[in-house]
């Protein structure tokens, strides 16, 4: 099977994603210019010992590393590794005798991750260059998947699974932070590429992405909006959600647990857990 890997989607969001890289700051969830005391995704001490411009550099919608429960020895994959900041705190929990890698398709992303591997000095840390729907990793060779906010971001998400899937060894896991919609964009909607790189266009639907995992051959597939970290968002006012309406906090996160009965469309971040049978 081929896989197209050089879309007009993979185009535009390595564009916007190696403008990001040359920055200082992060997007999503921080604010520009929030201080990584400010990084609201994770708990404080996993950032502890982190230079403030790798532990607040992120373009992630939540922790997949907390959601992994990550063991010494194991061997972890983040798909879309970004500047890196998933894979050294990974890399932390599973040791010297584990191994983290991360794969990313922008090249100003691996310059900006290795070289903070360097200085870090990390030796069980490798950025490898590739696309989510074709993996440059062998068969049945991870433990744990991980990704944050970035699956969204592909336009073949099936394969991406398929890819996910493959890498995995018999029994090993996937956690994940990714935006999810309530139900399928109307074709109005799908109608840009910057769309795609604001983890807008490319969210899935909260069933489709149950159903797109189960078709991979993913079990125990479980997803959870992450409610702590809009309510935390919110308060702080880091995350800001647009709206005709003026809604109260009690109220948006009430429109949250009850999404599948409103009209439209409305994006969350979740917490997404699978495992590969075996």
């Amino acid at each position: 099977m081929t896989t197209q890997t050089n879309t007009n989607v993979h185009k535009a969001v390595q564009e916007h994603y190696g403008k990001l890289a040359k920055e200082s700051g992060a997007c999503c969830e921080i604010a520009p210019g929030a201080a990584p005391s400010d990084n609201l995704l994770y708990p404080q001490e996993l950032l502890a010992g982190l230079p403030p411009d790798i532990s607040g550099f992120t373009a992630g919608s939540g922790d997949p590393i907390s959601l992994a429960k990550l063991r010494p020895g194991e061997i972890v994959l983040d798909l879309g590794s970004g500047g890196g900041l998933d894979c050294f705190l990974a890399a932390q929990q599973v040791g010297k005798s584990g191994k983290v890698i991360g794969v990313d398709m922008t090249p100003e992303m691996l310059a900006r991750a290795r070289a903070a591997a360097e200085r870090l000095g990390m030796q069980n840390v490798e950025f490898r260059a590739g696309y989510l729907e074709s993996l440059p990793v062998e068969d049945s060779s991870i433990d744990v998947i991980i990704s944050n906010c970035v699956i969204n971001l592909s336009p073949d998400k099936l394969q991406v699974f398929n890819e996910m899937q493959r890498v995995l060894k018999a029994g090993g896991r996937v956690a994940v932070s990714d935006i999810v919609t309530n139900r399928p964009l109307s074709k109005e909607a799908l109608k840009g590429d910057e769309d795609w790189c604001g983890c807008v266009t490319g969210s899935l639907a909260y069933q489709d992405y149950i159903d797109a995992l189960g078709k991979a051959g993913f079990v125990d597939v479980h997803l959870e909006p992450n409610l702590e970290l809009i309510e935390k968002g919110l308060e702080s006012g880091q995350i800001n959600i647009e709206s005709k309406r003026k809604l109260s906090k009690e109220e948006i996160l009430d429109e949250i647990r009850n999404w599948e009965t409103l009209e439209g469309n409305i994006f969350a971040p979740f917490k997404i857990t699978a495992r590969k049978a075996g």
